[in-house]
């Protein structure tokens, strides 16, 4: 039988705190933009810091960091590591021009400055290069010989010999002229005492191909030197009022170094023979079974180069010895009993490579720079051989 009675309701749980917890959100994807967003403002953080420190680093508004000479590294070369006095070998390598010479001038005023050098070896292996900067950097080497202190202070007179590398010509033997006694190696290629302008000229293409450059013009000979028309007689004779200067002080730098006379070096004879007629094969012209030959001469400053042992025998150099040699009789010569003969390479660092990085130009704009050098009209004390070099000089 069933019971009447219904079931008592169930009895709910006590009711508990509120639930306070926000309600779960959906996750964010993240973007590749809102990835990236945050490298790229570091990166241009970077790079500004990077080009106010660069500005300032060309400005010169850090000095201890702009010192050139304070970026060369001193490497040890001969004798004894430990000794305090030394020899510097001040290298002049390459195309002698307004930007090659930055190289040399650095390490004369670095050994200028150390007063524990108490002679200098200058190494020269150039085929010379620009009158102007040959000259600039002859009278450097003077300053150091001499602390005349017109260019930079120095710590004294120091004696400056001179050792010739492979080829010491023209301007390179112009800057040997401030040291001596001057040494070349056995197979070394000196003298060329000479000087000469490239003067480009394209009026005959001009011409051929119907073009015409009009000059509009204030002076008669203001145009001397245009590769657009033919030099006049008078435009030449400008040209060659300055080469003649340039080569009268090339002969006054060689007279005061080697103790002798322009006239001497212009007009004395110091080889005289037969040449042979070769064509340009090098093979030797012949008539009824004998070689056709001219009479040859030479002068010491008829602008080609001598061997060492011809350099010696007509007084151009005072010895044949190698760089060691030359080194130890420098400090032989400045009473040195120990000393360490050192060099100076340039430092690398780390402005230096994001200098060279954003001074780096492109193919066409190295081209267009190089043929302006090739170009612009300028006088040389330059190897008759080297004229190539004059393309990888800056305008």
């Amino acid at each position: 039988m069933t019971d009447p009675t219904p079931a008592p309701p169930p009895v709910a749980a006590p009711a508990g705190p509120p639930d306070r917890r926000p309600p779960d959100r959906p996750r964010r994807r993240r973007t590749v933009l809102g990835c990236l967003f945050p490298l790229v403002l570091l990166t241009l953080f970077g790079s500004l810091v990077a080009n106010v420190v660069l500005g300032l680093y060309a400005l010169g508004d850090l000095p201890n960091i702009n010192r050139a000479e304070d970026r060369l590294d001193e490497s040890f070369f001969l004798g004894d590591r430990s000794a305090r006095d030394k020899v510097a070998i001040v290298k002049v390598e390459g195309v002698i021009s307004d930007a090659g010479i930055e190289y040399p001038l650095q390490q004369l005023k670095r050994a200028a400055s150390d007063r524990h050098v108490k002679a200098v070896v200058l190494r020269v292996n150039s085929p010379g290069g620009t009158v102007t900067a040959s000259e600039e950097l002859y009278q450097n080497i003077i300053n150091l010989r001499d602390d005349t202190g017109r260019r930079f202070p120095g710590t004294g007179p120091k004696p400056v010999r001179v050792s010739m590398g492979g080829l010491a010509a023209s301007g390179g033997y112009y800057v040997a002229m401030a040291g001596h006694p001057v040494s070349a190696e056995v197979t070394t290629l000196t003298g060329s005492i000479g000087v000469f302008a490239m003067l480009p000229n394209a009026a005959g293409w001009l011409e051929d191909h119907r073009l015409r450059v009009e000059l509009v013009k204030a002076g008669p000979i203001k145009a001397s030197g245009s590769f657009f028309h033919e030099l006049s007689p008078q435009e030449r004779q400008t040209w060659q009022d300055m080469v003649d200067s340039a080569y009268d002080l090339f002969l006054d730098r060689i007279a005061a170094g080697r103790r002798t006379t322009k006239e001497k070096l212009r007009d004395e004879v110091v080889l005289r023979g037969e040449a042979v007629v070769r064509d340009d094969k090098g093979t030797a012209k012949r008539e009824n079974g004998k070689d056709v030959t001219v009479p040859y001469t030479r002068v010491r400053a008829d602008g080609g180069t001598f061997t060492a042992a011809q350099a010696k025998q007509f007084g151009l150099v005072d010895s044949i010895d190698d760089l060691p040699a030359v080194v130890r009789a420098a400090a032989k010569d400045a009473g040195l009993g120990r000393f360490r003969a050192v060099t100076y390479d340039q430092r690398q660092g780390v402005l230096d490579l994001l200098l060279a990085d954003q001074a780096r130009q492109s193919a066409e704009a190295q081209a267009l720079r190089t043929a302006g050098a090739a170009l612009t009209p300028r006088l040389w004390y330059l190897a008759p051989s080297a004229n190539g070099a004059i393309l990888t000089v800056n305008p």
